[in-house]
């Protein structure tokens, strides 16, 4: 619902209605359409309704704000606005300028052209400000406004007023004998008082030479700033300047609550070769509900929210909101410092978070007050937020997204949504937004055919289809398209503070034949099943925003073998491409190896020892995310303790131990929320986590805190030692002490920080205890005594409580080809880290 309406009896109501809105219906007796944005049928223009038919009417108002409304200077005392207008005709009579009497004050209209006309009303003019609002012509300056359903209509020309004939169709025109266009107002009647507005048609375009070149060339990095809806001051008159994108439309028109979606009193004007349409509506400003009355060139037309509204009603509703920001943001110290260390060199803790469920029924605010401290509190250094751009269905992942550039309204405002994100900075805490550029909804009013044309999709519909999620792709190909998509990941990072993009779907936009049989695709001009589109741009956009964003990083969904998706744009490969540039890369060929390896029973683990040791083959390939996301807790794929073999006890224990293996593996890590504390269920958008399991009153609740605990360890000392973070991308970072030892389900290695200091990590995937579990150390550790520093079997985390001995020295007993050992307990399906001694 827009912000600036209600529910009422009757429908949908503004709040704080113009002057001239409700003159026209607009009240709280006046029904709305039944879903917002959808236009009622209209009467035949040129009549005037009656007042019992009123409410019905679509009366296309212009809602300007009716200040200056004394200008038209009539007697206080005239309560009948025919009164007043008499007086000031007689007035005007009286006037004299030498010998010469001032012409009639009600020159006589002339007809408009037959073909402008038709095109005018049908919405299909590419310039009605050619045709509306004042011009010089022989006999003075032809003044012309389209005003449906206004008994009358005049010009106020600073105390002068000049009566508008009807032409009929909510035409009124009249040639005033005047020697150049003047500074002039509309005083227009409908049912009620007599209200004076500006003329939107008076008005030179609001939007500069230099945006519709960038426009044209694809260029505009901020592009939220040339189009949509730019409230603003423009010829001294506040309004809201409107512009789209729509080259393959006869004409557009504005619709809007204030017209009851009808477009007709508010045609765009082209300009020209950029396929834009604009109009400066003078008095119009925030929390205005608007869409594009699309005219295609076959003369129907179709109502579009705008692509690039910064701000939506809420769902089901569809229309876009006028909006404009006064947020104050607090957040100057992580900005100024958030690109000081590199991000393959920092800890990364990321807690992926869908934020309509994490706590159902919460919006931003409330959100910004409980989420921060509960990721501090665990130790995370980021949070991944999804979903945030607006899309239709609320118990999504938000991947069908039908507003780019407005944030999630059912939570609310784009201002709420920046109170959070300055909060998780002012925690502490970066964010990361789910980004989705492959692919957009069918939704008739929205992107698809948004012109009537294939326009941000192919025209081909071999390219255009996605077969797995009924969606349409971008078109890559084209600039103003691939311009929208880099534009976007600026607007994000620059206007809310996004620290990070994780990017959806990066192998469907790089393959053509992606999830189609052969014949289903067209292969590129090489012959091959690469889209070179996409990955041009991929790579603009990635260089765009590291080179605009300080201390941002992107971060790829990408599941194949494709080379290069973290290396420079500017470095090719051996497949003859440029890196894609992205700063990370989800590592899904780790998770699932990983997960199949720990759904297996232990005694049958020893056969797939290698799903957990293959990653290490390929690790340093690219700068790698380890991800249990969102991906792998749904659609019966079960909750991560879930996937674990035997009774609850040894669920805990496997759970616990696999996050330990998976912050001590080489990347990055991200968890789904619920995980943190073993939630048995799969995610459900109506209930989100389930938070009882953690409460003291469930007799149960220590088995899950223990887990959560156990995270909030794992982050603690990950946080706190660099040989886990430093050398993420650096091979030198890591070496196996064991890899083998498959009868034993057990995984050993050494990760070093930039400055040599080791960790010592061991996971134990055997159900019994190991005494005197022997590993051999590198001579340059020889001397090194070691010390436990995380046993995830530890009892304060639900474990068994098998201590692991401390300060364990290095023996000159030789053990894996090395010369040096130690001996140690292995507890019972545990990951544990030991560090040399202080």
């Amino acid at each position: 619902m827009s912000p600036r309406s209600e529910e009422t009896p009757n429908g949908r109501a503004p709040k704080g209605a113009t002057p001239e809105a409700a003159a026209r219906g607009y009240d709280v007796s006046t029904p709305h359409p039944a879903a917002s944005g959808t236009a009622p049928q209209s009467q035949e223009r040129g009549t005037s309704p009656s007042k019992a038919g009123a409410a019905d009417r679509p009366a296309a108002k212009d809602a300007e704000v009716a200040k200056g409304a004394k200008r038209a200077a009539e007697p206080k005392d005239a309560k009948d606005p025919k009164t007043a207008k008499a007086a000031k005709a007689g007035k005007n009579a009286d006037r004299t300028r030498g010998n010469a009497t001032t012409p009639p004050s009600r020159p006589q209209a002339t007809t408009l052209d037959p073909g402008e006309r038709r095109r005018l009303l049908h919405g299909a003019h590419h310039d009605p400000h050619a045709v509306l609002g004042a011009h010089p012509e022989a006999g003075g300056v032809r003044f012309r406004a389209l005003r449906p359903f206004a008994r009358c209509v005049a010009v106020l020309v600073d105390d002068r007023r000049i009566e508008l004939e009807a032409e009929g169709d909510g035409l009124f025109s009249a040639l005033a004998p005047l020697a150049e266009v003047p500074a002039y107002r509309l005083a227009v009647v409908y049912d009620g008082p007599e209200q004076v507005v500006d003329d939107p048609y008076r008005f030179l375009p609001a939007l500069g030479e230099l945006d519709l070149h960038l426009i044209r060339e694809g260029r505009h990095e901020e592009l939220w700033k040339a189009l949509g809806a730019q409230p603003m001051t423009h010829g001294g008159v506040t309004g809201t300047r409107f512009a789209v994108w729509a080259p393959n439309a006869q004409g557009v028109r504005l619709a809007a609550d204030f017209t009851f979606w009808d477009g007709t009193a508010f045609p765009m004007r082209s300009l020209g070769a950029s396929g834009v349409w604009e109009l400066f509506l003078p008095g119009v400003g925030p929390g205005t509900a608007y869409k594009f009355e699309i005219t295609r060139r076959d003369g129907s037309r179709q109502l579009k929210a705008d692509p690039m509204a910064r701000a939506a009603e809420v769902p089901p509703n569809t229309a876009s909101i006028v909006t404009e920001s006064g947020y104050a943001w607090g957040d100057e110290a992580w900005m100024a410092h958030r690109g000081d260390v590199p991000v393959h060199r920092a800890p990364f803790s990321v807690y992926e978070v869908h934020l309509p469920s994490w706590r159902p029924g919460v919006g931003y605010r409330e959100l910004a007050e409980q989420l921060p401290a509960y990721v501090k509190d665990l130790g995370f250094t980021h949070v991944e937020l999804m979903p945030v751009a607006g899309h239709p269905f609320s118990g999504s992942w938000g991947y069908q997204v039908t507003s780019y550039y407005a944030p999630m309204p059912r939570l609310g405002t784009p201002d709420d949504f920046r109170y959070l994100v300055d909060a998780l900075h002012r925690a502490g805490i970066g964010v990361i937004m789910d980004w989705v550029p492959a692919h957009f909804p069918k939704d008739d009013w929205a992107l698809a055919r948004f012109d009537g044309e294939p326009l941000y999709e192919p025209g081909d519909p071999r390219r255009a289809e996605h077969p797995d999620w009924g969606t349409l792709e971008f078109d890559f190909g084209r600039t103003e398209v691939r311009n929208f998509l880099v534009a976007n990941a600026v607007y994000w990072c620059e206007e809310f503070h996004i620290d990070g993009l994780r990017v959806d779907a990066v192998a469907s936009m790089l393959y053509l034949d992606y999830s189609r049989e052969g014949g289903d695709w067209l292969p590129n001009v090489h012959g091959g099943r690469e889209n070179l589109d996409a990955v041009a741009f991929l790579q603009e956009m990635n260089a765009t925003v590291y080179r605009r964003c300080p201390g941002v990083v992107t971060i790829a969904e990408e599941s194949t073998a494709w080379d290069g998706v973290t290396r420079a744009t500017h470095l090719v490969g051996h497949t003859g491409f440029g890196g894609l540039g992205f700063g990370l890369k989800w590592n899904m060929g780790w998770m699932h190896d990983s997960l199949g390896y720990v759904s297996h029973e232990p005694v049958h683990r020893k056969y797939h020892h290698n799903e957990m040791t293959f990653s290490m083959v390929y690790a340093y390939s690219e700068n790698y995310v380890l991800p249990i996301s969102h991906d792998e807790v749904v659609h019966g794929k079960q909750a991560l303790v879930s996937k674990m073999p035997g009774d609850w006890w040894q669920q805990r224990a496997n759970h616990r131990a696999y996050l330990g293996f998976m912050w001590a593996h080489p990347g990055k890590q991200l968890l789904f929320m619920g995980q943190e504390f073993a939630q048995g269920g799969e995610w459900s958008h109506e209930s989100g986590p389930d938070w009882w399991l953690v409460d003291p009153a469930y007799s149960a609740a220590g088995d899950h805190r223990g887990v959560r605990d156990l995270v909030r360890e794992l982050n603690t000392v990950y946080t706190a030692t660099p040989a886990l973070w430093q050398r993420d991308t650096d091979q030198g970072g890591f070496e196996w002490i064991d890899g083998g030892a498959a009868e034993d389900n057990a995984f050993s290695f050494l990760r070093y920080g930039t400055d040599g200091t080791p960790l010592l990590c061991v996971s134990h995937f055997s159900p019994v205890v190991r005494q005197d579990y022997r590993l051999g150390i590198p001579p340059s550790l020889a001397h090194t005594v070691w010390t436990p520093v995380l046993n995830t079997d530890d009892e304060r985390f639900g474990g068994s409580g098998v201590p692991v001995d401390g300060a364990l020295k290095t023996e000159s007993t030789p053990w894996h080809g090395r010369r040096h050992s130690i001996g140690l307990t292995l507890p019972p399906l545990a990951t544990v880290w030991l560090a040399p001694l202080a």
